[in-house]
């Protein structure tokens, strides 16, 4: 359960981060997606809402599919912000390499709740 925990903290607190620093997830935001700013904002609270319904056993599985929906929705944006790593320079490129494997682990760790 513990585990359980971890992941819908990290998903509210992900999302609450889209609202504090949206400059940070601007950034991110492949040329080729239209309304960046919807999407950061949206994407802020589809986190927050999946991390709060991981709390509930009925809605565990919603959640769990809608986090692995949006992890690989945001796929692009992580490599974006590889190909980017310039506008990145508080973050060192090896961690943004890092990043795109682990994308995989989160989906995982989702889909254990499926």
């Amino acid at each position: 359960m513990i585990g359980l925990y971890i992941m819908t903290a990290l998903y509210i607190i992900a999302g609450m981060m889209h609202f504090i620093n949206p400059k940070f997830y601007l950034a991110m935001m492949p040329d080729f997606i239209p309304f960046h700013k919807f999407c950061v904002y949206a994407s802020g609270v589809v986190e927050i809402v999946l991390g709060v319904l991981l709390l509930f056993e009925n809605y565990r599985p919603l959640a769990a599919w809608g986090i692995i929906g949006l992890l690989i929705a945001v796929f692009p944006a992580n490599i974006n912000m590889l190909i980017n790593s310039q506008k990145f320079k508080a973050t060192p490129p090896y961690v943004l390499w890092i990043r795109l494997p682990i994308q995989f682990i989160f989906i995982w760790w989702a889909y254990q709740y499926v």
